[in-house]
């Protein structure tokens, strides 16, 4: 599964080339200074039938509406945000590679890991 971020003011740059309805776009949406350049991106998404998973607060019903999977998280101020929008995120990424039958403690082609005694 190959992911990618990117700011939400670099969509038409070149992400926007990809998306099509088997490509799922994961957004995340906190009510921030860029709440509604993030919303138009969601809506640019959705005219080219990409799926849209987001992950808002939990009272955003805009952003419910919007996105096919809403994942909520609690209201926190725009600078604790990353903090709270990232935990689901993480859950979804182990989820799907236990889904997918990946090692999850020992993943391929890993160059150097830590161990702690």
């Amino acid at each position: 599964v190959h992911a990618e971020a990117y700011a939400a003011g670099e969509m038409k740059h070149g992400p926007i080339a990809l998306l099509e309805p088997k490509v799922p776009v994961v957004v995340i949406a906190p009510r921030d200074s860029l709440y509604e350049k993030t919303l138009s991106n969601i809506q640019e998404a959705k005219a080219r039938h990409a799926p849209i998973i987001a992950v808002g607060f939990d009272d955003d019903e805009r952003l419910a509406q919007e996105a096919n999977y809403a994942l909520s998280v609690p209201w926190t101020l725009e600078e604790f945000s990353p903090f709270v929008t990232v935990v689901p995120l993480q859950l979804f990424a182990y989820h799907m590679a236990k889904k997918r039958g990946c090692e999850i403690d020992t993943p391929r082609n890993l160059a150097k890991s830590v161990t702690v005694e």
